[in-house]
């Protein structure tokens, strides 16, 4: 079964989001995928950010432009050094204007991470350095520098973790990076809402995506997994970019500072 969405996608409005710029951070694979193949669905022009997996980036891209939408692939690798934000944002700009669009960001999903498992007795101090690294201080700078590409209507989504409701000591150091990540986008949220820029995070439970495959790999694990939502089902990458979607839109213009659970009911 394939993990980054399903190829036989509902029907969306194509242009919700037309004339829109997306960036989507570690989009190659999994929910990054299936959120940058929705966006540009809906007529959004979607840059594919990633890390070091250049084909899965530009197998994101070339299906965004088989099904009729707009894409570009753009790396970066995030958690690196101070001077990351900023290069990424240079290439961003670059890489629009070869296309002849400004150099406007309309929407910001910062979706890129990584699991490291571990729990008080094992974790190390680097395990919390890279992960703070990435799902909090990348984010938190890809705003700041982001900003003054981003006018009124804007939207910042932050993908966090069901992790940060229901206790997961297995994953401590993680369950603590996306709580600081949860705790950033209700403080933008109260600051942006001068400029008309809407802060929201998704927060999903265990999905079909590569970084879980332990999770799915044999009908037991799977099956275990899927126990613990209320819908019986462990999660598909397009359940969790279609709420994404719904929150960049224009319906969803009166939600902020908030984290909408996308686990199908997990331990309610």
């Amino acid at each position: 079964m394939a993990t980054d969405g399903q190829d036989e996608r509902p029907h969306h409005d194509k242009g919700a989001l037309s004339g829109r710029t997306a960036l989507v951070t570690g989009a190659g694979r999994g929910i990054g995928r299936a959120t940058a193949r929705r966006l540009a669905a809906d007529g959004a022009l979607v840059v594919v950010h990633y890390a070091g997996n250049e084909e899965a980036a530009r197998e994101t891209v070339e299906r965004i432009i088989k099904d009729g939408g707009q894409a570009l692939p753009l790396r970066t690798e995030l958690g690196t050094d101070d001077a990351a934000v900023p290069a990424l944002y240079e290439r961003f700009d670059a890489a629009l204007a070869q296309l002849g669009a400004p150099p406007r960001l309309d929407i910001l999903v910062n979706n890129a991470g990584i699991s490291v498992p571990g729990s008080i007795y094992e974790v190390s101090p680097r395990d919390v350095d890279r992960l703070l690294e990435l799902h909090a201080k990348a984010p938190l700078f890809l705003v700041q520098h982001g900003l003054p590409r981003m006018g009124s209507g804007g939207r910042i989504i932050n993908i966090s973790s069901a992790a940060t409701r229901v206790a997961f000591p297995q994953s401590l150091a993680y369950s603590m990076a996306k709580g600081a990540l949860e705790v950033m986008t209700r403080a933008l949220a109260k600051e942006l809402g001068e400029r008309g820029i809407t802060v929201n995070a998704v927060a999903p439970g265990f999905v079909k995506t590569d970084m879980n495959t332990r999770r799915w790999a044999t009908a037991e694990a799977e099956a275990a997994h899927a126990a613990h939502a209320a819908l019986g089902r462990m999660g598909l990458p397009d359940d969790v970019a279609d709420i994404v979607a719904f929150l960049a839109s224009d319906d969803a213009r009166w939600i902020t500072g908030q984290c909408l659970d996308a686990s199908g009911g997990s331990h309610l």
